[in-house]
């Protein structure tokens, strides 16, 4: 009889049941992912350093001293600490245009508050930097960086006793982090929601693998079966990062619209493109990316300026709950993303799927 092929190395790192990190933007995800055996990593990038150790603190007190991990973006390109003004002052007239003609041609409404991507870590680094500090001083298990090498602050996480995992689309960008001692690298592939590359799951996961030596590898894109699962471990991967497959979940916050559009929709209903950020990002497809992605259309600017660009339609469209207007972050995987279940079911449907799919090609499993 073989042995438990999901108990693997990411899964003695962390103290955890099953080789799955969710990655949500939402606490109530979160919670349940860990509480049922799996890990979860929570975005954080869009709040404030306040939010944030509150957001801590919430999960703390719900999980029973079980690991956690949040995930900040930290790219070095962006400007050291230009305010918003400043930011928004360096948009040129001929992207301000662009962005009017879509908001008229669709009749775009204004947003009715405060804008979320403005607090956004990836706007300046001063506010990077803010957000890190909490998690430095609040120790959290582990910290993910979505965007940006995280060696500058490596040393001082290990110190405290933080673990420190690294997003990458490119084999390159995994060197530098093995190199610098990240303790786990999150490879990432084409099929992937929000930020990522441009080669495949199936390329970059053993590519990786291949230079990693005993630090983990975890899988990301496309990830939303069992047998994806099941296909990661055995391309080297110790675990798999999933993002969509918690969307539709019932503990998700997103809103209503977009949960049934994600049921609804196939890999053919995302967008690959630098339209909402100024970096390749894969989203459901809707107006803003279609007109973006138009010969006409002016060249994405680069981050933090598309961001802004993009902020006004995006908070328009989601405080008037237009479905006409509405987008998300989404990866190829969404069309298996067919029911809405509670987050722990899928967690278990997910192992059991993968373990049938082991036994099947190596008979029963201990």
């Amino acid at each position: 009889m073989a042995s438990d092929p999901l108990r693997t190395k990411l899964c003695d790192m962390l103290g955890i049941e099953f080789p799955v990190i969710a990655f949500t933007h939402c606490k109530d995800v979160a919670v349940s992912v860990i509480n049922s055996g799996g890990f979860a990593v929570l975005g954080e990038a869009m709040h404030t350093p306040d939010d944030i150790a509150s957001d801590i603190k919430w999960i703390r007190d719900r999980i029973d001293g079980k690991p956690f991990g949040i995930d900040l973006v930290l790219p070095a390109s962006v400007p050291p600490a230009d305010s918003l003004e400043q930011l928004e002052a360096k948009i040129p007239e001929t992207h301000r245009g662009f962005a009017q003609e879509i908001k008229e041609k669709y009749n775009v409404p204004d947003p009715k508050g405060a804008i979320d991507l403005h607090t956004w870590g990836g706007l300046n680094q001063q506010m990077a930097r803010a957000q890190l500090e909490v998690l430095l001083d609040e120790r959290v298990p582990v910290i993910a960086s979505g965007l940006g090498n995280p060696g500058f602050f490596l040393e001082t996480a290990h110190e405290r006793g933080i673990k420190v995992f690294g997003l990458v689309g490119k084999a390159r960008q995994a060197k530098r982090q093995l190199d610098a001692g990240v303790d786990a690298v999150i490879a990432q592939g084409y099929d992937a929601a929000g930020h990522t590359g441009a080669v495949g799951t199936f390329s970059i996961v053993p590519e990786i693998a291949a230079m990693a030596g005993d630090t983990p590898i975890i899988a990301a894109g496309g990830v939303t079966t069992g047998r994806h699962l099941a296909a990661a471990l055995c391309l080297g991967a110790s675990g798999v990062w999933s993002g969509t497959l918690w969307l539709a979940s019932r503990e998700s916050d997103i809103d209503m619209i977009i949960k049934e559009r994600l049921l609804a929709s196939t890999v053919e209903d995302t967008s690959y493109g630098k339209s909402i950020s100024g970096m390749t990002m894969r989203v459901l497809t809707c107006p803003w990316t279609k007109e973006w992605a138009k010969p006409e259309a002016p060249h994405a600017l680069p981050p933090p300026y598309q961001m802004l660009l993009s902020a006004n339609y995006i908070q328009g469209a989601n405080d008037n709950r237009r479905e006409d207007l509405m987008t998300e972050a989404a990866g190829q995987g969404v069309g298996f993303v067919t029911s809405m279940k509670p987050a722990r079911q899928i967690l278990f449907d997910l192992v059991e799927e993968a373990l049938a799919a082991f036994e099947e090609r190596v008979g029963e499993l201990a």
